[in-house]
């Protein structure tokens, strides 16, 4: 068995580590995978093309990141804080508990790419978020106003964790069936599906339990 190969994975990690561009290491480190696994360099080439053109729906992105980037350039941001400091019981932990369930929610029938880091959190939710702070307890310290986006953007992970496991047609659902397939352990996707429901709950009611806390912080830290 050939174990070359293999060293894709440690210039993957070496690169992390030395936190070289993520796109180049990446990409260096599956032109090493294909030839030392044999392929000619056309081949890899080639390899990387057709996986580009069966996944082509990830060019999106480059059409949605200069869509972001305009209206950010023209008042996104501030619009949304505007909106968030006219609602008086607006706060930081309510607000994102909302968007935690519209995450969770869409995320379960499949509308995962509604929403996102790049899409609605910075834009949207994390200014919405810092606004809804400063509207309660005025001006935040830079640590602080980290700390209420970090939680913005902890709040998309843990909503899409969750939620995207209810839906049964989900790459991650497929991957767990076959992994129990080789076990003897024959499930359909939407049996896993059903189970990952109450996961989602547990997950919706911790971290909204997080949120409020954070709230209670924000208050205690600004009396």
């Amino acid at each position: 068995m050939n174990y070359w190969p293999l060293l894709g994975i440690a210039l993957v990690v070496l690169g992390f580590a030395l936190r070289l561009n993520p796109m180049l290491v990446v990409t260096v480190a599956a032109l090493a995978t294909g030839l030392l696994g044999g392929l000619d360099p056309l081949a890899v080439i080639a390899t990387f093309g057709k996986a580009f053109n069966d996944n082509r729906i990830i060019a999106i992105v480059w059409i949605v990141l200069p869509v972001i980037g305009l209206l950010e350039r023209f008042g996104l941001q501030q619009r949304a804080a505007a909106v968030i400091r006219s609602m008086e019981r607006a706060t930081t932990g309510k607000l994102l508990i909302l968007y935690l369930l519209y995450r969770q929610l869409t995320a379960a029938i499949g509308l995962y790419s509604t929403a996102g880091q790049a899409q609605t959190v910075r834009p949207l939710v994390a200014p919405m978020a810092l606004a809804a702070a400063e509207k309660q307890h005025g001006e935040l310290d830079p640590a602080t106003a980290d700390q209420v986006k970090s939680m913005a953007a902890a709040t998309d992970n843990v909503g899409l964790f969750f939620g995207e496991d209810i839906f049964f047609a989900i790459g991650s659902i497929v991957l767990i069936q076959q992994t129990l397939l080789t076990y003897k352990i024959n499930l359909a996707p939407l049996e896993l599906a059903v189970w990952a429901i109450p996961t989602a709950i547990m997950a919706f009611i911790l971290h909204s339990a997080r949120l409020l806390l954070l709230d209670r912080k924000l208050k205690g830290a600004h009396r």
